[in-house]
């Protein structure tokens, strides 16, 4: 069975199916889905402010992190849940949507912004990680990083506004 087949057969389950015919699950699961995304996108973006200086200079980078990161993990898990019973309600609409296109490829891309970071960019981040300016490295990943999550939550905005569901 290849992806389409997967994705078609998704759409036309019973969980799909009481998705869309359920006047208040889809907007439940959206509200929970958007605060999801306000957790990850607003852990993220107290680390990327850190490995840029602006923000806790007075604490470790690695600190800063360690102690955001597992909570930013467990929202993105529960905005991929959500995500993912919003798009097999529409799945059709949703890959037809340039806006849900660029989304899951601005998050392929944040990803690989992050794993570039933690194998290269931070491997030597004991030199640098009380230092209230990182290197260029942190604070470009860091930059990087935020103008995705702009961009992520940009283009997930815009899919409301360019798709209809109903």
């Amino acid at each position: 069975m290849n992806p389409l087949d997967l994705i078609a057969a998704a759409e036309a389950s019973g969980v799909a199916d009481l998705i869309r015919e359920n006047d208040n699950l889809f907007p439940l699961i959206e509200s929970v889905h958007v605060l999801a995304i306000s957790l990850v996108v607003g852990s993220i973006l107290a680390v990327d402010l850190r490995l840029l200086g602006f923000s806790w200079t007075g604490r470790a980078a690695s600190s800063v992190a360690n102690g955001i990161l597992p909570m930013t993990w467990i929202a993105f898990f529960l905005a991929a849940s959500t995500g993912t019973l919003l798009f097999i309600s529409h799945a059709a609409k949703y890959l037809a949507n340039t806006y849900f296109d660029a989304k899951l490829s601005l998050i392929a891309l944040a990803g690989i912004n992050m794993l570039v970071f933690q194998f290269i960019g931070a491997r030597d981040q004991a030199r640098w990680d009380t230092r209230a300016r990182p290197p260029l490295k942190a604070r470009a990943a860091g930059g990087i990083s935020i103008a995705l999550w702009v961009a992520i939550v940009a283009c997930g905005r815009w899919i409301g506004f360019t798709m209809e569901v109903g």
